[in-house]
């Protein structure tokens, strides 16, 4: 009889810890589709919607053999696009340029200057390691007001959400390129480590001195 009352006992308790666990789940998989509805009305797909903003923020994604990918390619190319439209007046590429032999923001600066970007106008961010530093550091260091965010639509809400709970006047604009199955479901626990970034105020490990947006991008290259 008391054998039979702990082995209900411990079936209760494996029954609370399987209904928390799925409710856990629950609640990680809301975040990032909460996010899409929260910012949707600052996300846009054509140019000639988006409102005037300081700067086009492009942010990292991979390159091969010194080249941005096509997923980052497309980014490059939208904020062209803004720039030419007179959507934004500066250009700041962000990304992952923590080694000598990975760098991903020098690819996109040759692109827009292949693509007749003034070079005072392209700014390069080297420690845009993860989204919630590359719009600290937006905020920051290039001290930023407003912002037009350059990514595809998987990335794109959260991106706004981190900027816009940083205090920036932020947009997004979605880059070419649609995002895989896996995109998306990566945005899961992304979207979660967004939320306690924000909530812990996480300071980047890298601020340094500030570079206002009102100079010379080119100052920043190197």
């Amino acid at each position: 009889m008391v054998h039979t009352r702990a082995m209900w006992r411990r079936f209760a308790y494996m029954r609370y810890a399987v209904i928390l666990a799925l409710a856990g789940i629950a609640v990680v998989i809301c975040i990032p589709v909460s996010m899409r509805f929260a910012m949707g009305s600052y996300l846009f797909e054509s140019s000639s919607d988006v409102p005037y903003t300081e700067v086009a923020v492009v942010l990292g994604a991979s390159v091969y053999r010194g080249k941005p990918s096509p997923v980052l390619e497309h980014r490059a190319a939208k904020a062209v696009e803004l720039y030419r439209a007179g959507k934004v007046g500066k250009i700041l590429v962000t990304g992952d340029n923590g080694a000598l032999t990975y760098d991903e923001v020098t690819p996109v600066r040759k692109y827009l200057l292949d693509a007749g970007i003034p070079a005072g106008d392209i700014f390069l961010d080297h420690a845009g390691f993860d989204t919630y530093s590359s719009m600290y550091r937006a905020r920051d260091v290039f001290l930023a007001d407003s912002i037009t965010v350059v990514t595809q639509d998987f990335h794109l809400p959260r991106s706004v959400y981190i900027a816009r709970h940083l205090g920036i006047e932020a947009y997004g604009i979605t880059a070419g390129g649609d995002g895989s199955e896996k995109d998306y479901v990566r945005e899961i626990p992304a979207s979660g480590k967004a939320v306690l970034d924000l909530a812990l105020r996480r300071v980047p490990k890298y601020l340094g001195e500030t570079i206002p947006l009102s100079g010379d991008g080119s100052t920043t290259w190197y």
